[in-house]
This record gives C-alpha cells, structure tokens and sequence, in this order.
C-alpha cells in the first residue's frame, strides 16, 4: 500500500561500476540513515534533502561494507511523491544484496515491479501516459525513441490530449450552466456552437490516431520482411545488416525453411528484420511451411525488401513478387549481387518502387538503402515530440473517443436534443480519461505497471 515503506536494488543485476538502493514511503530517510554513516557525524536526516552526503555504508550487523553516498528527499518534492532516499554504492551485486538486506532489517519490504512508479501516479506526480513513457525511456533502443519517450514524459501526449478534453468539458458546462442559470446573461447554447466544437475535437483526435503507426514503429520497430525468391541473397542481406552470421548461407536454393528474426537500426530506424524462406512452388512440406510464414510475414510488415538476384534478371516471378509486396507495405526492391556480371535478358520496361543495387557480401549499396529507409520513415525531431500514440491501449482509447464524439456530431445534425447527445460527449470524456489515468480501472493499471522492472 502506498505510504509503506518500500525498497529495491534500482541498478542491473551486472557487475557495474555503481550500484543504487532507492526506499520510499514514511521514514525512509530513517530506514537508510540506520545504515549510513556520515563521515562528518552528524545522522543523515540531519543534512539538507537533495543533497549527496558521503559516508560509510554498513550491513546488517553494522560492519562497514563500502564507502558511499547517500541523500534523501521529503514527502511531496521526489519523484513518488512521498519521503524518499537512495544509496549509492559500488555495483558488486553481493554488496547491494547485503545493502537491501540491512534495510529489510530496518523494516523496509520488497519493492514490487515498477512500484516506485506507480506510487509516483497513484500521488499525482505523473500520469499515466508519463508512467508508461518511463519504460519507453528505458527500453528506446535509438536516439528518436529516446526523443519520443522523453517529450512524453514531460507531457507531450498528455497536453495534447487534455487540450481534447478541455474542449470537451466545456461543451458540457456550458449546456449545464445554461440550463442551471436560465436567468443569467450567458450565451445561448446553440447547436452551431456544439458542432464547431465537436469538430475540432473529432479533426484532433482523427490527428493523433494517425501519429500511432510511427509511435509504435518509433517505440517498436518497423516489422521488415525481407522476400525473395530462393537463393536471392536474402539471408545474406540480413547477415550484413546485423553485422555477423545470424542466419545460414549456402548456394543452394531453399536453405532457409523457416522465418529468422533479428532487429537493427538502419537509416536512424529500428527494424524489426524478418529472413523469410523462398517463395515459390515446392513439394516439400517443410518448405511449404516455410513459404506459407513468409507470406504471412509480408501481411504484417510495416517494410518489405523484395531481393532480386540481379544474375539472374527480373523475372516473370521476381516481378510478380515485387507487385504483390508493393501492395501490402512500402517496398523496396534490392538488386543483389551487383558484384557479379547482370542477366544478359531483356528486362520489363516497369518501374519499381525504390530500387536499389546492393552486393550483400561486399557490402555494397548499404548505405543508399539506410538513407531510403531513413525516408520512408523520417525520424526528425518534428515527428519525436512527445506526442504520439505508442502503445496498443492508447489508440483503443483515443479510438472510443473519437468515435463517441462523431456520434454526437451525427446525433446532433439528426436533430438530437442536447441533453441525448452529450451522454455521447461524456464517453468521450471517460475514454480520454482512461488515456491519461484519470479514470481508468485498477486491472489496467497492474498490467502496466507488472511491465516494469523492480527498483522502478
């Protein structure tokens, strides 16, 4: 329960340069000074909050384990909300055991997965969005991400959706204070006015609804798969964008029976590489399989890399492959091997969409292929504010919203009394409330918070 006191080893469970032990809850300035010894004395409530004081730490027995530092901060200025302190100490896993030990000892208890967290919004110190950007933060696995994570923990996506809100609450004072006060010198309630202002709700949650395909690429990365027909050079390719052996390469056609995955960043994007095996007709049931997964992983990419082998030329096959990728998911089509001799056929006079010469083995053309990425999905910082959709349960919830408030509007030109359509209005409320924690239900928040790692 909040307000009792809690702590947890915030550092990885590595060997590390530098360890901390964070407490929060009533008393734990108490609780660490219990196993802190400042070197000038004096006890370590007895120094200002906020500062780092030097000292030695003990374990439970009292024996001095380490030199460290400590500090601590009062209930309402840290970042739970609530009396807070940390110790820093070397990152020996063994002398933080002992550490977190000798707090147990002094009546703390075992911070529970992301329970810092969730005291610092259950006490109002964010919101749910900033909670959920805290684990964002920590798991950005590129410099965007970390841009996104960090304008939305300052609030990006939460302005942005209480601006929503705010437009929305005031359609509802108004027709309440008009009704309540018939007698005062208020602006009618019109149904113009309502209209106006439901349109610009809907025009803005339309808006942020279409920010969550690049927050989720941005926070997830971009599923790519990569297409081919046999022996393209399609395992090659990943091989060389990861930058070691991850998948198996041999010249014969069909080597890859199964999906391989693995993530790197390319262009400043985070992908989410998928090898997929050829495709073509086989009567091979394992290869079959293997077929059927790549298609299958063409129907969920985000980015699909059609490889043609260029010694072989473009094909009745290597097109049609190319014109059904093109209708799925942004394409672009790589011809492979240009370090050896090209196809003496004629080639069919179409146009495909990015194409690209590349030698997977020499590596070669890489660097034309990150920048076409880079411009398929642009990473500046325009698109990294803080204010896009990056999770599942934050569209479903901006969703519900905008769909409640297209149903005022229709309720509204149908001729609707304002009283029936503002209940329309007051979902809209509850789903925007749900986005930023204001009213959402208990389960939700345990299934976020159980994400987080303990000590956070």
């Amino acid at each position: 329960m909040a307000g009792e006191l809690i702590a947890a080893i915030a550092t990885g469970p590595s060997l590390a340069a530098i360890g901390v032990v964070r407490l929060s809850g009533h008393g734990a300035a108490r609780c660490a000074g219990a196993v802190f010894r400042p070197a000038d004395g004096r006890p370590l409530e007895g120094h200002a909050p906020k500062t780092l004081v030097y000292g030695t730490l003990l374990d439970g027995e009292g024996r001095a384990v380490d030199k460290a530092l400590a500090t601590w901060s009062e209930e309402g200025h840290s970042y739970t909300g609530e009396e807070t302190a940390e110790l820093q100490c070397h990152g020996s896993p063994m002398l933080l055991s002992l550490a977190l030990e000798a707090l147990f000892a002094q009546g703390a208890r075992q911070a529970g997965p992301g329970e810092f967290t969730r005291r610092a919004f259950l006490n109002g110190k964010l919101d749910l969005v900033q909670a959920e950007a805290v684990m964002d933060l920590i798991d950005a696995e590129t410099p965007a991400a970390v841009y996104q994570a960090a304008g939305q923990l300052s609030g990006g996506l939460s302005r942005r959706v209480e601006g929503v809100y705010d437009g929305l609450v005031d359609v509802m004072a108004h027709f309440h204070a008009v009704l309540d006060y018939p007698d005062e010198d208020l602006d009618p309630f019109t149904a113009g006015t309502v209209a106006a202002a439901l349109a610009r709700a809907e025009g803005e949650l339309t808006a942020l609804l279409a920010t969550y395909d690049r927050g989720r690429f941005l926070k997830r990365g971009v599923p790519t798969a990569i297409v081919g027909l046999p022996n393209a050079g399609k395992s090659s390719l990943l091989n060389a964008l990861v930058g070691y052996d991850r998948a198996i390469v041999t010249d014969i056609p069909g080597t890859t029976r199964d999906t391989v995955e693995e993530k790197c960043v390319l262009g400043g994007v985070l992908l989410r590489l998928i090898d997929t095996a050829g495709l073509r007709e086989t009567g091979d049931e394992v290869e079959r399989l293997g077929v059927e997964r790549s298609r299958s992983a063409m129907e969920g990419a985000g980015l699909i890399l059609v490889v043609i082998d260029r010694t072989t030329g473009l094909t009745g096959e290597a097109l049609a492959l190319a014109q059904e990728a093109m209708g799925k998911a942004p394409t672009l089509v790589l011809f492979n091997k240009c370090d050896l001799p090209p196809a003496d056929i004629p080639r069919p006079l179409i146009a495909l969409p990015g194409e690209i010469e590349i030698s997977a083995r020499e590596g070669t053309g890489l660097a034309e292929l990150a920048r076409a990425v880079a411009d398929l999905f642009p990473q500046g910082a325009e698109q990294t504010g803080g204010e896009m959709l990056t999770n599942a349960r934050q569209a479903e919830a901006a969703g519900r919203a905008r769909d409640a408030v297209l149903r005022a509007g229709e309720a509204l030109k149908m001729g609707v009394t304002p009283d029936a359509l503002l209940t329309d209005v007051e979902e809209a409320l509850s789903a925007l409330g749900e986005l930023t924690g204001k009213t959402v239900r208990e389960d939700v928040t345990d299934r976020i918070f159980e994400r987080f790692c303990v000590g956070k």
